[in-house]
């Protein structure tokens, strides 16, 4: 079972915001002093989300750049206004090995086949669910795409990878909500947990029924010795 540590971007400063909420700041730390305080636990991935890029639609290749020199031989899995191929490409030649898309995915009919064929197994589908459905453009917005029916579009366009994130778990260190990813596990995807996670516990628990990898926030901070 992987951990995969996040850091969330606003700006210059690493962040960490309650339900993805842009007004609850939960915690804040200049960007080099915070991935070096991560680099310095040798985690085997990063996930860097730019939360600007996401709320803007404004990809930011400069710091993904940054953070990809900082974190030097660890990979970097990258998501946050990333709305087009060439945007995707970009992340990737700026120093991600991984592209974590959402709102390009599900902007147009057979937009996610084409993203699949484009980058194979370095796009991660993400998929932020809030009441049962997928939430795109920073979780400011809600589609009507449900849960199931993504998985199957996902499975069926040959996606490999998926990033489930339970919007209503993030950031609150309430657990993460493994009927959510049991379900998601059940499509035969590889399945990373995010929102809610907090301990070993909560590790083995998404190991037993079946996530491949989760990534902690908050849980990580206490890790870390920082309390918000």
């Amino acid at each position: 079972m992987q951990l995969i540590p996040a850091i969330d971007l606003l700006g210059d400063f690493a962040v960490r915001l309650e339900q993805g909420d842009y007004d609850r700041v939960l915690f804040r730390q200049p960007l080099d002093e915070f991935l070096t305080r991560v680099v310095a636990t040798q985690p085997d991935l990063i996930h860097v989300v730019d939360l600007q890029g996401a709320r803007d639609g404004a990809l930011r290749t400069e710091i993904i750049a940054r953070c990809a020199k900082l974190a030097g031989s660890i990979p970097l899995q990258v998501s946050g206004g990333i709305r087009s191929l060439d945007a995707a490409t970009s992340v990737l030649q700026a120093g991600a090995q991984r592209v974590i898309l959402g709102t390009a995915l599900w902007s147009e009919p057979g937009a996610l086949v084409t993203y699949v064929q484009a980058l194979g197994d370095r796009l991660v589908a993400a998929l932020d669910v809030r009441d049962g459905v997928l939430a795109v453009r920073g979780w400011l917005s809600s589609t009507e795409l449900g849960v199931d029916d993504a998985v199957e579009q996902c499975r069926q366009a040959g996606v490999t990878r998926l990033h489930v994130t339970a919007i209503a778990r993030d950031g609150t260190m309430s657990g993460p909500d493994l009927e959510l990813y049991s379900r998601v596990c059940a499509s035969g995807l590889k399945v990373v947990a995010a929102g809610g996670v907090r301990d070993d516990h909560d590790l083995d628990d998404l190991e037993a029924v079946g996530c491949e990898a989760a990534v902690m926030g908050v849980g990580f901070l206490a890790r870390l010795g920082i309390t918000i």
